[in-house]
């Protein structure tokens, strides 16, 4: 479909398992607050080279990329990669804070999974920048009396956990925008129709059946809560560029 005249201000991608393939989905987020099926692509992973040319896929269907837009992955390097390649400036990436919790918890025994994983979910849930970054610090410090591959696991895409934080909006659309919830509940409603096949002739039938379940589930997509702050997010992402292109000159 075209996409033109939609005003995009985020994007979630993620991807739904097909026995040994994956289907990537984007849905955006108009600066009203709707929900729309961008597009998909069938692909063995999330690899770079696919999630660049879906991205540019989309920019061909008319997607405006004349403002800033805010994508929300999993932590992804493959997606990220391919999204800071297309759009450079003009993306800013929020990586899931779920996913990240329970990656840097993975790396624990049993009897310390739960006390971090609070911990974290704490910090994470502080509303400024600078409050989250100390008590996820301090968190870090514990952490290293532990497992140093805990600690790395938190380092790696630490600032990109923290966007919303840094945006001054975490207040307002986190409940939205700080994990990927949002495409995880499109693809369990999108697993009603498909996950009791269990052969699919070909490519083909499995994109046209996809294509299908995501246009009957899209109408029954509701706004995404703080809809009514977009705009602000809008403006926060203009100032945060602004800002960052004074202080590389």
């Amino acid at each position: 479909r075209p996409l033109k005249e939609k005003d995009i201000i985020a994007i979630f991608i993620d991807g739904k398992h097909f026995v040994d393939h994956q289907i990537i989905i984007a849905v955006g987020v108009t600066i009203e607050g709707e929900k729309i099926v961008l597009g998909f692509v069938e692909s063995g992973t999330e690899n770079y080279k696919v999630c660049k040319e879906f991205i540019e896929g989309l920019m061909d269907r008319g997607l405006n990329t004349d403002n800033e837009i805010l994508f929300i992955i999993d932590g992804s390097k493959g997606l990220s990669k391919g999204i800071k390649e297309v759009l450079g400036e003009k993306a800013l990436i929020q990586r899931c804070q779920w996913h990240k919790r329970e990656n840097v918890v993975s790396y624990l025994s049993k009897e310390h999974q739960a006390p971090f994983r609070r911990k974290l979910q704490g910090a994470y849930g502080q509303p400024s920048y600078e409050e989250t970054k100390k008590k996820l610090n301090a968190v870090k410090k514990e952490l290293k009396l532990l497992n140093a591959s805990a600690v790395s696991s938190l380092e790696e895409g630490f600032e990109e956990t923290l966007t919303l934080h840094r945006l001054g909006m975490f207040s307002k659309l986190g409940t939205s925008f700080k994990t990927t919830n949002c495409i995880e509940a499109l693809n369990h409603q999108l697993g009603i129709y498909t996950d009791r096949v269990d052969y699919w002739r070909n490519s083909d039938q499995r994109q046209r059946w996809i294509g299908s379940a995501l246009l009957a589930i899209e109408p029954k997509l509701r706004k995404v809560k703080g809809h009514r702050d977009l705009k602000e997010l809008r403006i926060q992402m203009k100032t945060f560029f602004s800002k960052q292109q004074k202080i590389a000159a």
